[in-house]
């Protein structure tokens, strides 16, 4: 336990920050966000604000989670070469296929 732990330490010393970036398809809301953790930044445009309190609360909670299941899956592309990967998922750390700015997955 105390190997894998010290080289999961190293390996992500070395791999640096691990975060997860998503735009809504026009732009106007862009969040950063950390694995497991709040945004690390949210940028909102001018016309963002066209969409209304509720409205614009409710695309920015869309856009945070969208950044953070990013983030949980480069995390997940991240720690599966020093730990099973069925033990990340078992954690809740999942790794989920890339989806483009249009949110295709491919």
């Amino acid at each position: 336990m105390r190997d894998v732990e010290q080289a999961v330490s190293e390996h992500v010393t070395r791999s640096g920050p691990i975060t997860g970036r998503a735009s809504s398809p026009d732009g106007a809301v862009t969040v950063i966000g950390t694995p497991g953790g709040p945004p690390q930044q949210i940028a909102v445009s001018a016309a963002a604000l066209r969409m209304g309190p509720q409205g614009l609360a409710a695309e920015i909670m869309r856009i945070a989670e969208k950044a953070q299941r990013t983030a949980n899956s480069r995390l997940h592309q991240t720690l599966e070469r020093v730990v099973d990967p069925r033990e990340l998922t078992e954690l809740g750390i999942e790794r989920e296929r890339d989806e483009d700015e249009f949110g295709w997955r491919r």
